[in-house]
């Protein structure tokens, strides 16, 4: 087992903390968020209190520091709630912060880390444009060298929490005669810096609260020394970001665990409750053997995740595993979502029931940071390369 970055009894504490405030103050909300498209700004404040925007930033930088078996189960527990509300934490605790961890330079911790941690800042990760998805290294933002500024043209498209930004990581093509990836830099773009436009909010299928909008970019001037790790990282954004894409698989497994569970949980007490043929229909086997397979792949992945968490923690390369892991999860979250909703049979499809939200929010769990196709191709490429050496 990996050693934790903060001990066990203060962990305890902040994890029962976690799972009531889930439970007290986000499930009681989840409408309101459902039917605003928007989180109240005190759930927003008493997230920030709690820390939770700080879980994955060192204690040195005024972060709570948890390891990634800790960040875990900690992410599980805020996913018992709607998944709005981990969107809020989740581009800060995840690349917002990792990639200035990882690379940055002293000066560029020193000015955001901090506020990153308490929340005083959110990041969001723009690098989806309307024709680079999957293929992330065919994006054409251009950042056009002036001296020593970038001039940045492009628009980025589903950037998550850019209404709310303080601050964007920013992917742009700094090399036209390098072609992929090798010509992509990474940029720290405060958001109130000229130049930048917001399209307006995206209608989505679900994960209502999950603010997303277009980012257009026109004419805005960065210093060199806006590139993450400074101009001596010119053209490495991309490594930037491959660099804590198995931390984010691993997150995203977490997300996945956490509300198949809450899906599981909703279709037994249905199941419990609800009559037919004179019993309830829980007693009738092929209800029983639909909650049968939702846990038992929800146990499977829930080990997965924290194997994959342990040996990451370990610093043991993962990228197999973690591909594997956010593979199986999100896909198994959608067979638990589309069970429990047979389950409650009619009642599944009314709005009036959490499960009919829950099963329109986990669709993207397969779409977003990786397709499971995307994940399938990482999976056989390692297994491929492992086989020729």
């Amino acid at each position: 087992m990996a050693t934790a970055q903060v001990d066990a009894d203060d962990f305890a504490l902040l994890l029962e903390t976690v799972r009531r405030f889930t439970r007290e103050r986000l499930l009681p909300n989840e409408d309101l968020v459902e039917k605003n498209d928007d989180i109240p700004d005190e759930i927003a404040d008493e997230m920030r209190d709690l820390g939770l925007f700080g879980i994955s930033i060192p204690q040195e930088y005024g972060g709570i520091g948890l390891n990634m078996a800790q960040e875990t189960q900690v992410i599980e527990t805020l996913c018992y709630a709607s998944l709005a509300f981990r969107s809020l934490i989740g581009t800060t605790v995840g690349i917002g912060s990792q990639g200035i961890i990882l690379d940055g330079t002293e000066a560029q911790k020193d000015e955001y880390l901090g506020r990153l941690a308490t929340g005083e800042v959110i990041s969001a990760f723009a690098l989806t444009e309307p024709g680079a998805g999957s293929d992330a290294g065919s994006i054409t933002t251009t950042a056009r060298r002036d001296k020593s500024d970038f001039v940045i043209n492009g628009t980025k498209r589903f950037i998550t929490n850019a209404s709310r930004a303080g601050v964007f990581t920013l992917f742009a093509r700094t090399s036209t005669d390098k072609k992929g990836a090798a010509g992509i830099s990474a940029f720290l773009l405060p958001a109130d810096t000229p130049g930048i436009t917001l399209g307006p909010t995206d209608r989505k299928m679900g994960q209502r609260g999950t603010r997303t909008c277009d980012v257009i970019l026109n004419d805005v001037r960065l210093p060199e020394t806006a590139i993450i790790g400074g101009p001596e990282r010119l053209n490495k954004g991309f490594y930037t970001a491959m660099k804590v894409l198995d931390r984010g698989r691993i997150h995203l497994t977490a997300v996945s665990v956490g509300t198949a569970q809450r899906m599981l949980d909703l279709a037994v007490s249905y199941a419990a409750e609800r009559k037919q043929f004179g019993k309830p229909i829980a007693e009738h086997q092929l209800v029983q053997a639909m909650l049968a397979d939702c846990q038992t792949e929800i146990l499977a992945a829930r080990a997965l995740m924290q194997q994959v968490a342990d040996k990451f923690d370990n610093a043991e390369d993962v990228s197999l595993e973690a591909a594997c892991a956010k593979y199986f999860a999100t896909e198994m979250a959608g067979r638990v979502a589309d069970r429990a909703v047979q389950i409650h049979g009619g009642a599944g499809y009314m709005a009036d029931y959490p499960i009919e939200r829950l099963y329109r929010d986990v669709r993207l769990l397969r779409i977003y940071e990786g397709t499971s196709q995307i994940q399938q191709i990482i999976i056989a490429r390692n297994m491929l390369k492992a086989n020729d050496q």
